[in-house]
This record gives structure tokens, sequence and C-alpha cells, in this order.
């Protein structure tokens, strides 16, 4: 899939216009964690692994967002969550929900999340500190604030918290 620098810019002009630090960074497409750690980018180390999962009823819609060298164990998310059995949601529904292509998936995509319907979770290591995310495409990665995209996205009506995984 080739990029979408509207989808990217989009992003820029948004954390302009809040008034949100950030770097940013274009880069050759990259589709998992190793693709991401084999490119000679900055802190990489605080490039964040994103998980969009579902309950069972396709009712209920997750972002996790969790260190790179993180696992999930996707059973013990489901008991924090109260939640039915959790599975990756569907490309189909990766692009009608978030407006994202496989191995695209941010915390920005929840701009384009217009019933406000997924609820995000970022592990608590990231609070207060740096993250590393796709500005919805992935031929680039933004650095900000943790706390300043867990606000922007608060603001856009999603429910949105730190947890530990």
């Amino acid at each position: 899939m080739a990029a979408d620098n509207g989808k990217i810019q989009a992003v820029y002009d948004l954390l302009d216009r809040q008034g949100i630090s950030y770097e940013a960074k274009m880069h050759d497409a990259v589709f998992t964690v190793d693709e991401v750690l084999a490119l000679p980018l900055p802190d990489v180390h605080l490039i964040a692994k994103n998980l969009f999962v579902r309950d069972r009823n396709k009712t209920n819609y997750y972002l996790l967002v969790v260190r790179q060298d993180q696992k999930i164990d996707l059973k013990r998310v489901r008991e924090y969550l109260g939640s039915s059995r959790l599975t990756l949601a569907s490309e189909a529904d990766l692009g009608a929900i978030l407006g994202l292509a496989k191995g695209s998936v941010t915390p920005f995509g929840v701009i384009n999340d217009a019933e406000r319907q997924v609820k995000v979770y970022f592990d608590a290591s990231f609070e207060h500190g740096r993250i590393g995310v796709h500005p919805n495409e992935n031929t680039a990665t933004v650095w900000l604030a943790c706390d300043d995209l867990l606000e922007l996205i608060r603001e856009r009506g999603n429910i949105v918290r730190y947890v530990r995984f």
C-alpha cells in the first residue's frame, strides 16, 4: 500500500493546532516491530506496539498500546476489562473503525473513530514519558509525550487510560 502523506500531514496539523511538541521521521514502510528495530531511527526503544482487539460479540473494541518487547496475555487483559474472549480485530474492522491498514495500527487512528467506540489502554510504563507511534501510516514515526497523546484522545471522546498489563 502506498503511503498517504495526507493522513500523515493531518496528524501533524492536529498536533500543531493543539500546541503539542513532537519529532517526526519518514522511513520505509514497516509492518512488524522487528522491521522498525532494523531502521536507523532515534529513540527506537520508545516505539510502541499496538494491538487492535475486539470481544467475541464484536461490540467492544480496544486498542492496547504496549512496549515493543512486551508480551500481551489477552486472557489477563480480558479479565481486567471484564470482557468476553478477545481476538485481534479484522482488517475490515481496522479500516472501517480506525481508517487504518494492517501494519499501521496507532493511537492516532482514533481520529477516525466517528462513534468513539474504541477504548484505548496505554501500558503504565509510558506515563510521564515519551512514545513513538505511526501518524496513521507505517511510513513515518512521530515521538511525543505520551501524556499529551492520551489527553488528545480523551478530548476526542474516547475512553483512554494507563493500565499495567
